[in-house]
């Protein structure tokens, strides 16, 4: 609060606080420098990160790793795919995906996406018969209708794999997002619901590909031993997949571990303070929060809404400084110099194509960071900040 009463804009980019019980965790090892996941013989904080994780989705294997691009590529790799094969992925999602495809020897196809922020239904179908895997990413944590992917994929024979970096503890009609296509990817990047500043984990409840992502990730000679209920079929693998190393270290677990009782936490007040935001921006003939589709349960961290009616570029720009100058700051994500998310900017695909339907809701679409721990107080500045630049703008 300012001297005289009034709130202040509040600071949205400090990540989520790493809990106390992490810290003597982190002392301890740091004192034995047993930093690296296949040292111990059991029980190291890594696997029982992986334990504790699995439990909490309801997933019967989970590999953590260095990133949550990582784990795409792992699945993909695991997923056995031939080089060149296509992949299907929205074109509204960050760099890091068809980063991911690429890096696996693999050729990204873009997808349309709507105003809702949601995969194009159309397109997808059409797209589907020359895919030879779909990669879903819950973008900024809305998801698309993966009841309708699901059948198709499943009648074509295409594995899915759900990019759901933001999207810990969603749920989709009663199942948690991540368990439902073939892989689910995760990340613990610092703006994430669980912060280790860097960090990612995949889950699956397929053996074969768990094995060979484990072996993958860098479990070498016989360290896939320290993995439990997958003996035989990482003995198979033994020797014949490359090694990527791409595992993560104790240290990061440490820092993760306590988080996850805070998720369910975490995710009502992200819910809480979402919807708080979005009746404001949704009272103003000028802003709109999509809404979600029926089966989604969302746990968002930010707020995504359209600028309505027939706004310039130029305007938008405005849009943005009006906000920037009350101390909220808001991105057009296709009016951002360079945004990783707009996908023009991704010119090491080999083809960048024209997704009219895409480019034209990232030119309005804006996003405002939302961290859990923001009062009442200050996400009604926040709305209230959005709102009077909209009207400084269009009037």
């Amino acid at each position: 609060m300012a001297p005289d009463g009034q709130t202040l804009a509040p600071n949205v980019y400090d990540a989520e606080p790493i809990p106390e019980a992490a810290r003597a965790e982190i002392d301890r090892l740091l004192s034995s420098g047993d930093l690296f996941r296949y040292t111990a013989p059991s029980d190291a904080p890594v696997a029982l990160l992986e334990q504790e994780f699995a439990e909490l989705l309801g997933a019967r294997y989970a590999l953590a790793v260095s990133s949550c691009s990582a784990a795409l590529f792992l699945s993909l790799k695991a997923l056995d795919l031939p080089a060149g094969a296509k992949v299907l992925i929205p074109a509204f999602t960050f760099a890091a995906v068809p980063s991911s495809v690429v890096h696996a020897d693999c050729v990204p196809v873009l997808v349309e996406v709507g105003a809702n922020y949601r995969v194009d239904m159309a397109d997808f179908a059409a797209k589907l018969p020359e895919a030879d895997a779909v990669m879903i990413s819950h973008m900024r944590g809305h998801t698309s209708d993966m009841d309708a992917i699901m059948a198709l994929c499943d009648a074509a024979g295409v594995p899915v794999i759900e990019d759901a970096a933001h999207s810990l503890g969603t749920v989709w009609g009663g199942r948690n997002i991540g368990t439902i296509g073939r892989v689910g990817c995760f990340s613990f990047q610092s703006y994430k619901l669980v912060n280790a500043g860097e960090g990612g984990i995949m889950i699956t409840d397929d053996p074969e590909v768990a094995a060979r992502a484990i072996i993958m990730s860098g479990a070498y000679e016989t360290n896939w031993k320290k993995h439990p209920g997958l003996t035989n079929s990482c003995a198979h693998w033994q020797n014949k997949l490359p090694l990527y190393n791409l595992r993560m270290q104790n240290l990061s677990a440490a820092v993760i571990r306590p988080q996850l009782p805070l998720v369910a936490e975490r995710v009502a007040k992200g819910r809480a303070g979402h919807d708080r935001v979005a009746d404001v921006l949704n009272g103003s003939a000028h802003l709109k929060v999509p809404e979600a589709l029926g089966p989604e349960e969302r746990a968002p961290d930010s707020i995504q809404f359209n600028l309505m009616g027939d706004w310039t570029d130029q305007q938008a720009m405005d849009f943005q400084a009006a906000a920037k100058a009350r101390g909220v700051s808001v991105q057009v994500f296709g009016l951002s110099e360079g945004n990783a998310r707009a996908f023009w900017n991704w010119q090491f695909l080999v083809e960048v194509p024209e997704l009219p339907q895409t480019r034209a809701m990232l030119m309005r679409a804006c996003d405002v960071r939302l961290p859990t721990r923001l009062t009442e107080g200050e996400l009604d500045y926040i709305a209230a900040a959005i709102v009077d630049a909209a009207k400084d703008v269009r009037g």
